[in-house]
């Protein structure tokens, strides 16, 4: 009967869309090269068995399948490439081309026990597969095709990706001939990647961005570790006896190997990336032991009864299903199980998955097949790549490469891409960084890379089906390296009440957050459908964070101190194993598990009930969380890619006393990445050029049949006449409208909603056409695309800001659409308009409305147009900051230049504006002067020394009406009597006149007009 978990597994491989394919031809090969690129055709190969000393353990030599690359030009420096876990030489076929492609001599092989090589399987030891390596390099050292810097000392590099990645660094680490290196998402520490402990002191180190815990005696990888051995026993490919491994004393060989000198396995065992059959001859010499190509060959012994370990192995990887025949498995024959993995191997893993525990003899040799190991040896320059979605080899287990490599002054740089284990294989964009890394520190050409940290941020857009787009932000160098200032944290406050969580007994039903080694459409199924697979009841505790304010990109691992204890009466062993993860909640309650990764934790609980204090570094991410948005840690007993214990337990989990969530963020510049489709790109582009032929072939016969006469030098910056607009239907926004706005004006454009104005601006700016009547600007014709245009700055309705990305850069990016030269748009003076500080470099999704509106401004101001078009400036500012641009405007105009104002702020027009025109019902009812407009209606204020004797003398004038004091000042409504009329006339009573003017504001001056004046 299936598990709960199996269960659960199988429902998601069916209800998913597209998977049970995947599954059916998801390949082994761990550490995989991506679909192959054209490459030069100039490009010879030739295939060759090379014979390396057995080692420890194993009489006499074993041939190694290779293939060398040349380039046009000889002689070249050499890159040494190395494949994945699982595949094989031609699974790197693609790198070799590209890197031979640049100039390099490339030397690829299938590394012991995997593709036609002979050996078994023995992680990486420095005894037998870095010793590989090394006398591979032997190998190109006696090469006429290779640059040499000395006897037997070639100018070489050396990258892989995973098992081949390690390969890199250990081999630097124990031969300096190697000059430069680029590992790809491998390891630092084996024992600690498929042991993990993520659980600690409170006091660790927070200098670098992904720093791992790194505690002991971690919890069992088992589903990655499963992945690994299953891809190990069955990695021949069907190459039967592909040993090559001769007992130097006998003459006798292990199995047999290819006799063509060919790889024949390259059916199931790499990534498909193979470029096609390779070019060029066979090399038919000896190699560098001597050994003819021609002629590997060997037996099974005179009578054919012997099975050697390797014959096992390639029976096994030889069959696609069912069992072995029971001849193929003679008594003394080595365990079946084993595959093609050394003794030693296969029993530190068959110790593993049985007791789930790190026995001191498997970590010392997972650790001696580790990079830990000798990273304080590598001199060589070093490009370190490591994905943002593996939860085989995190970014701690870079992090920890860089720091100990760079710690003794070499040279570090690091990239971490959106791919991984997890997730997609590294691009053309990790290639070519490699391959310029090579080419600086290998050739001395290029621009010197530096020591830089990128990293690459999914937008969560996708363009198309399955492309997501992204954008790469660069940092000057790796937080915390060499000399390097700290990682910057965020603290993020978390709350949750201390919570009881249970593991049930034998550990079963356990969360699935992931499914190891099935890639990135398969392998997040636990993320995507975590409703019910990642956190089940009761097992799991939550602790929120709040909304956050702004968006915060997440860049390294998150780190949080928790408390852990027992419940008096409830079962509970020595020790706890938990599971820690963060979710990024949206608004609308649907949370994403970042990295789709979890960290475990064993932490020795007190007996006597007193909590247990533990700092736990969760998996290091790198995720955009966007703003309302809060992240989410769940710490839960249980995870299926992991060995839970068996007894049943249950815990207490709180949030220590003051901890929050500490945030790594990683400043830097934004590069964009291109992944957007190419070719519906190019189909659209020919859409619109067609477009654009026609529409240009059209606008050349209408200026053929009318071309308008330029514009005098004199002409006014605006001058409309007879303007109306009248939509389908006989509606009518506009009617007759005419005014002229002369230079230096600021003029107000008002009237009550629906009055037109906004119709009218939006002809002015030639968003849509006139029915009939005229604009022109600076004496030119205003329509759709006119080049007076460009002479024109406008807000008018919304300002179309991209919300991801920060207010300078949206400027920048209007600016750019333009196409005028960037020294033009005086983009300091806009941004000292916009007043917004540092937060001009925030997103504008996360600005407020009055930190829009005046980026909208400053983005209208751009250029320092000669006429400048606002509509409603002043929306969703406080007090100050509409002062501030009151006197901005006057500034303005004051130069020489023009403003055009649309507003209901009638307080603000007064103050601010010189001119104003009144629209009511699409007509203009008024225009003329602030002062003009404000006298219009008789109301006048006299300041008099004798207020009483002003009244009566006033009030004695024909038509004057109202008459009132109010202190010194007299107010009375004239009623067309002459204000200085009514002032000769005090002046005659020997009343003295101190001032005299119009009593009403423009508000009542508007209301009037409008016709919504309610005085008496």
């Amino acid at each position: 009967m299936l598990g709960t978990a199996a269960v659960a597994t199988v429902a998601l491989l069916v209800l998913t869309p597209g998977t049970a394919a995947a599954a059916t031809s998801t390949n082994a090969t761990i550490g995989s090269t991506p679909t192959p690129v054209p490459t030069s055709a100039d490009i010879r190969t030739s295939d060759q068995r090379i014979d390396v000393r057995g080692g420890p353990g194993v009489p006499g030599t074993v041939s190694l399948d290779t293939t060398l690359y040349l380039p046009e030009t000889t002689p070249a420096p050499a890159v040494l490439v190395a494949h994945g876990f699982g595949g094989n030489k031609r699974s790197v076929d693609t790198d070799a081309r590209q890197l031979a492609d640049r100039g390099y001599v490339v030397l690829t092989w299938s590394a012991r026990g995997f593709g036609a090589s002979g050996g078994q399987i023995a992680l990486d030891s420095p005894d037998h597969e870095v010793a590989d390596a090394e006398q591979l390099v032997d190998w190109l050292g006696g090469r006429p095709e290779v640059q040499q810097d000395g006897p037997g000392d070639p100018r070489v590099g050396v990258t892989g990706g995973s098992y081949g990645g390690a390969l890199s660094l250990l081999l630097a680490g124990y031969d300096r001939r190697v000059d430069a290196l680029a590992p790809v998402i491998t390891w630092n520490d084996l024992s600690q990647a498929l042991f993990p402990n993520a659980g600690g002191p409170t006091d660790l180190p927070e200098d670098t961005p992904a720093r791992g815990t790194f505690g002991g005696d971690g919890v069992f990888k088992r589903g990655w570790a499963g992945v690994f051995f299953s891809s190990g026993s069955s990695s021949t490919g069907g190459a039967a006896g592909a040993t090559g491994a001769t007992d130097d004393s006998t003459g006798s060989t292990n199995g047999a190997a290819p006799t063509d000198g060919s790889d024949t396995s390259d059916t199931t065992g790499d990534d498909g990336s193979a470029a096609g059959s390779d070019t060029g001859s066979s090399d038919t010499g000896s190699d560098a032991n001597g050994s003819s190509d021609d002629t590997s060959s060997g037996s099974n012994g005179s009578d054919g009864t012997t099975t050697s370990t390797n014959d096992l192995a390639s029976a096994l990887g030889a069959r696609t299903g069912g069992g072995l025949p029971a001849s193929a498995v003679p008594p003394a024959a080595p365990p079946v199980t084993c595959g093609r993995f050394t003794a030693e191997v296969c029993a530190a893993y068959t110790e593993a998955a049985t007791t789930g525990r790190l026995s001191p003899a498997t970590e010392a040799l997972l650790r001696r097949s580790s990079p830990v190991s000798v990273t304080d040896r590598i001199t060589a320059p070093t490009l370190i790549v490591q994905g943002e979605q593996d939860t085989l080899f995190g970014l701690d287990q870079a992090d920890a490469n860089a720091r100990q490599i760079a710690a003794h002054g070499t040279p570090v740089k690091l990239a971490w891409y959106a791919g991984g284990h997890d997730g997609a294989a590294a691009g053309q964009a990790v290639r070519d960084q490699i391959g310029e890394w090579f080419d600086f520190h290998l050739r001395g050409t290029g621009e010197d890379p530096g020591t830089s940290f990128s990293y690459e941020v999914e937008s969560g857009i996708r363009a198309g089906r399955t492309t997501t787009t992204s954008r790469t932000v660069v940092a000057d160098a790796y937080p915390g390296l060499s000399g390097a200032a700290p990682v910057t944290t965020q603290a993020l406050p978390l709350t949750g009440q201390p919570q009881v969580v249970a593991n049930p007994a034998g550990g079963n039903p356990a969360a699935i957050t992931s499914l190891p080694g099935l890639g990135g459409a398969l392998g997040s199924l636990g993320s995507r459908l975590s409703a019910f697979t990642a956190d089940l009841p009761g097992q799991s505790a939550l602790f929120a964070g709040p909304a956050l304010t702004a968006q915060t990109d997440v860049a390294g691992a998150p780190r949080l101190d928790v408390t852990v204890s027992r419940m008096p009466g409830q079962p509970a062993a020595d020790e706890a194993v938990l599971f820690a993860k963060t979710y990024e909640v949206g608004q609308d309650g649907l949370r994403q598990l970042l990295g789709n990764a979890v960290a475990p934790v064993r932490v020795a609980v007190p007996t006597d009930g007193s909590p247990a204090r533990v700092s736990i570094t969760l998996p290091g991410v790198v995720a955009p969380i966007e703003v309302g948005n809060r992240l989410v840690v769940s710490i839960s007993t249980t995870d299926q890619g992991f060995a839970s214990p068996a007894e049943p337990a249950v815990w207490r989990i709180g949030l220590a006393e003051g901890a929050a969530l500490a945030v790594p963020v990683v400043p830097g510049r934004a590069v964009t990445t291109s992944t957007v489709p190419v070719w519906p790109l190019v189909g659209i582009g020919v859409v619109l050029l067609l477009s654009l032929v026609g529409w240009l072939v059209a606008k050349a016969l209408r200026r053929r049949r009318e071309v308008p006469p330029a514009g005098a030098a004199d002409a006014p910056p605006l001058e409309i006449s007879g303007l109306a607009k009248t939509y389908k239907g006989g509606f009518s926004a506009v009617k007759e409208v005419s005014f002229t706005v002369q230079p230096g004006m600021v003029l107000g454009l008002l009237g009550p909603n629906g009055a037109g104005k906004t119709t009218v601006l939006r002809m002015l700016m030639g968003l849509i056409s006139p029915t009939s009547g005229s604009i022109r600007a600076f004496g030119e014709p205003v329509g759709p695309g006119a080049p007076v245009l460009a002479r024109i700055g406008a807000f008018v309705e919304g300002p179309g800001f991209l919300p991801h990305l920060s207010g300078a850069d949206n400027l920048r990016l209007y600016w750019a659409a333009t196409g005028r030269p960037t020294e033009e748009a005086h983009l300091e003076e806009a941004l000292e308009v916009a007043g917004l500080g540092e937060s001009v470099h925030r997103r504008v999704g996360t600005y407020s409305q009055g930190m829009r509106q005046r980026l909208a401004i400053a983005q209208a101001m751009l250029g320092l147009p000669e006429l400048l078009v606002l509509d409603e400036p002043t929306n969703g500012l406080d007090p100050p900051q509409i002062h501030a641009m009151r006197e901005l405007l006057r500034r303005y105009a004051e130069g020489g230049r023009t403003v055009l104002v649309s507003s209901h702020l009638l307080a603000e027009v007064e103050q601010t504006c010189t001119h104003v025109v009144v629209m009511h019902h699409g007509r203009v009812v008024a225009d003329g002067t602030v002062d003009d407009i404000i006298a219009g209606g008789g109301a006048a204020s006299f300041g008099v020394d004798v207020p009483e004797r002003a009244v009566e003398v006033l009030a004695a004038l024909d038509g004057v009406r109202d008459v009132a004091a109010e202190g010194r000042l007299v107010h009375a409504e004239l009623n067309g009597t002459p204000r200085a009329s009514a002032v000769q006339a005090l002046v005659a009573a020997g009343i003295s006149v101190e001032s005299a003017g119009p009593r009403r504001r423009l508000e009542d001056a508007f209301l009037q007009l409008v016709g919504e004046d309610t005085a008496p």
